[in-house]
């Protein structure tokens, strides 16, 4: 089973005016060993040159690199897996093109799409969006317990997302996810290394266990 290595899923995405090759060097040398490249905005050629050149900075940093959506830039930069959402390509063909050895992650939403990802073979299940706010704005978010029923119904790794802080993170890991994934409230903190370092050194809340 995949072991994800870090409880701080970092993610190198554009918001809050940041370069993704600039953000995602700052976030390895504050020490994160997981990094997503996420560009929803992006064209192709431009999402494989980050890729390309975030890639090498990440084998130095024993880093695992994941790309978001896009299974072609994925393969083409040499990452090590892939995130999915529920309307991209599906587990299988991605498998196809990408190989038995890399990482296919999964967003879902509750425990049939959570057990459908894990029955699919992904490697592990993105869970959100946690909270109301985040880069999305979301009007209202999953909550602690159905965090907690997710974690009751998958054996595979779970990477909580949306609207999780500082604040909230440790909740979330006691609840169940193996790791965080936090965008806003790292790429909008004036220290971005000092909040990376932060969250690396939280630990769970045992009230919300």
């Amino acid at each position: 089973m995949l072991k994800l290595g870090s409880q701080f899923y970092a993610v190198a995405d554009p918001a809050g005016g940041h370069d993704p090759v600039e953000l995602a060097e700052t976030l390895l040398a504050a020490g994160a060993r997981i990094l997503q490249l996420r560009l929803k905005h992006a064209c192709g050629r431009d999402f494989l040159a980050a890729a390309l050149a975030i890639a090498p900075r990440c084998r130095a940093s024993a880093a695992l690199f994941i790309v978001n959506d896009r299974v072609d830039v994925a393969i083409l930069s040499g990452a090590d897996g892939v995130h999915l959402g529920q309307d991209d390509l599906p587990i299988a063909p991605a498998r196809k093109l990408i190989g038995p050895d890399k990482i296919i992650g999964i967003s879902t939403r509750d425990v049939a799409t959570a057990l459908a990802a894990q029955e699919a073979g992904a490697d592990y299940i993105g869970f959100g969006p946690m909270y109301a706010g985040g880069l999305k704005n979301t009007q209202r978010g999953q909550g602690l317990d159905n965090l907690r029923a997710v974690r009751a119904a998958v054996k595979i790794p779970i990477v909580a997302i949306g609207g999780i802080t500082e604040a909230t993170m440790s909740e979330v890991l006691a609840a169940g996810a193996d790791a965080a994934a936090i965008i806003s409230d790292v790429v909008k903190s004036p220290d971005i290394p000092a909040k990376v370092r932060a969250l690396l050194a939280i630990k769970p809340s045992r009230a919300s266990q």
